[in-house]
């Protein structure tokens, strides 16, 4: 899922909250050099002055816009900056104690002090904020980020966006559509493809976002787009080329110095993805304390039958291709993967994408009778009733997976993977999901849970996410079969 940039202050959220608890803190000093130790928040007065001045500290942000270009300023100009800040809030502070009639009463000194320690604290807190968002930086953005362009223009591009990385990216690598260069570095960032290879490329790998510039002398690669759209990553496109996009949800906004056509499959605003993340923590940190139960019960029973780890560990593959450790409660013997290969002729999965056995002997307990009767144990119980899958929420409140999303593939699974395929990684895996809900552990066509897995992506929102919950529990104690 791609989150839509926010858009004027609220993409300063984080320097709006490092100003606030500046002035909080040289409201506090204030008082103290004036009053001596003790809480200003418990006078009247004082409490709604600090009231009033969070309120004014917002609305001067919010109007004057007084955060615009804060990551593009150098020392002087942050000095600068920051002193018009305070400036105007305290001038409205001044303004607001006259129009209640109180500008005698409160403290001037306090006012004063308030504005000097206010200028020190935002402008030395802001210039540290900085250089630890620079530091990330050059330690890895928080997307990843593969730009396509052609040769003659690469080095500028890369420039560019290393100099505006406002969005915080990691610049992963290039490709060029004119020339082969792999192994080579531009800028520092190393050529990783050509146009040829391009779309596998991105099909294999972590790759978030995708950037399409290319210069006006080479044709514009429309197959490249139209694959790397399949493919579910987020393109960017640059304006020139509006005409050539495709995709269904489109909007204009700035990459580096460049004002580009961004194309998702689906966005999320930030109120959205705040309210989604929030759902994860919540069920994350319930999910966690119902793990911790389920292990007193479960762990004696898995170690009686099944001597080693209680827990179970996987790489998984993510997020755009993000790889990520999986957790879960050990359901299978401990020489289940090697077993693997052996029952692959058993798969009901016909295309392989996926491995599902009707009766699964690498479960713990489970096996056949000389008379043919099938016996199970533990590791089918806690499969059947989903209990394997707790451990998963510790997944959930790390970031590495949603409560909702799409099922995340084994490595071979992925492997395999055809391009419309990896459009199923464009979000977060979830413990549960759509097609889980809609034939859950049944389904045996593996193009009908990539169906599934994108209407769940094309028409999500928080509600969608709330109904597969609620569904996944009734399925759950309905034991129709695992999430």
């Amino acid at each position: 899922m791609y989150r839509k940039s926010s858009k004027g202050w609220l993409k300063h959220f984080d320097f709006i909250l490092i100003d606030l608890i500046s002035l909080h803190l040289a409201f506090i000093l204030s008082y103290v050099c004036r009053h001596g130790i003790g809480n200003p928040y418990k006078n009247l007065l004082y409490r709604n002055m600090a009231f009033m001045l969070t309120f004014i500290d917002f609305f001067v942000v919010f109007l004057f816009e007084t955060l615009k270009g804060v990551l593009r300023r150098g020392y002087y100009q942050e000095l600068a900056a920051t002193v018009k800040h305070v400036i105007l809030v305290m001038l409205l502070a001044v303004l607001y104690l006259f129009t209640i009639q109180e500008g005698t009463s409160f403290s001037r000194s306090v006012l004063y002090f308030t504005a000097v320690f206010y200028i020190i604290f935002a402008y030395v807190t802001r210039i540290l904020w900085k250089k630890h968002l620079q530091k990330r930086m050059e330690n890895g953005g928080d997307r990843s980020l593969l730009i396509i362009t052609s040769s003659d223009i690469a080095a500028e591009v890369v420039r560019s966006m290393q100099e505006h990385n406002y969005q915080r990216f990691n610049l992963v690598g290039i490709v060029l559509v004119d020339k082969d260069m792999k192994g080579q570095k531009i800028e520092g960032i190393p050529v990783l493809a050509n146009e040829e290879d391009a779309a596998n490329y991105v099909c294999r790998e972590w790759i978030d976002e995708v950037f399409l510039v290319i210069s006006e002398k080479y044709p514009y690669p429309q197959k490249l787009a139209d694959q790397l759209l399949e493919t579910g990553v987020t393109v960017h496109l640059n304006l020139a080329k509006m005409a050539d996009a495709i995709g269904k949800k489109q909007l204009v906004e700035k990459l580096g110095d460049y004002t580009v056509l961004t194309t998702s499959i689906n966005y999320a605003t930030v109120k959205q993805a705040f309210m989604k993340r929030s759902l994860d923590i919540i069920g994350g940190l319930a999910g966690c304390i119902l793990t911790g139960i389920i292990f007193i019960f479960v762990a004696p029973a898995i170690y009686i039958q099944s001597p080693g780890p209680i827990f179970f560990s996987q790489v998984r593959v993510g997020k755009n291709g993000k790889k990520f450790k999986m957790y879960k409660f050990r359901s299978m013997y401990m020489d289940a993967e090697e077993r693997k290969k052996e029952l692959m002729k058993d798969n009901r999965v016909e295309d392989g994408m996926m491995f599902k056995l009707e009766f699964d002997p690498r479960v713990i307990g489970n096996k056949v009778l000389p008379n043919g009767e099938k016996k199970t144990g533990i590791g089918n119980f806690i499969r059947k009733t989903s209990l394997d899958e707790f451990p998963q929420f510790l997944n959930v409140l790390k970031g590495d997976m949603s409560l909702v999303g799409t099922r995340p593939p084994t490595l071979d699974e992925w492997e395999k993977y055809e391009l419309h395929h990896r459009a199923r990684l464009a979000i977060k895996p979830g413990i549960t999901g759509m097609w889980q809900v809609s034939g859950r552990s049944d389904i045996t066509d593996f193009e009908e849970v990539v169906k599934l897995d994108m209407k769940y992506i094309a028409n999500w929102n928080f509600g969608l996410d709330i109904k597969i919950l609620i569904k996944t529990v009734a399925s759950v104690l309905r034991h129709e079969g695992s999430m």
